[in-house]
């Protein structure tokens, strides 16, 4: 029973590599307590009893705290980094083409939902691809 056990283990862990859902990763934990119970005791029914109770607790009460734990470790990219940023109108961007605006002294092709008239402060709303969603920043 130890080498079905341990099968069972290789096989979730790989399916969590592959998948990085942190899901079938408390079912390894469990799967590695369900070893040690079958040095215990021959009974199929305890291990599984134990494999599936153990994995079903430890997926419900640690999953979401190490999913946030994870998303606080999320770094951003250099693209990304200009979201909320704010920066210059240097072309006109209208509701139907897109302009111009400079951020973090480069310079990106933008939209908006309205008219921004060149040398308007903006803030950045979003990135897509190579070009920026803006809008007119608010007097403080």
């Amino acid at each position: 029973m130890v080498y079905i056990w341990l099968g069972i283990v290789l096989l979730l862990a790989a399916v969590e590599v592959m998948t990085v859902n942190l899901t079938t990763i408390w079912f390894v934990v469990s799967g590695i307590l369900a070893i040690i119970i079958s040095f215990i005791t021959d009974v199929f029914l305890i291990q599984f009893a134990v494999f599936v109770i153990v994995g079903i607790i430890l997926l419900i009460t640690t999953r979401s705290f190490l999913q946030n734990k994870l998303n606080q470790m999320h770094i951003r990219t250099n693209a990304d980094r200009v979201i909320g940023m704010t920066g210059i109108v240097t072309e006109e961007i209208t509701k139907k083409n897109y302009g111009e605006v400079k951020v973090d002294g480069k310079r990106w092709t933008a939209l908006a939902d309205k008219k921004i008239k060149v040398d308007t402060t903006i803030e950045v709303l979003e990135i897509d691809g190579v070009k920026l969603k803006v809008k007119e920043k608010e007097d403080e």
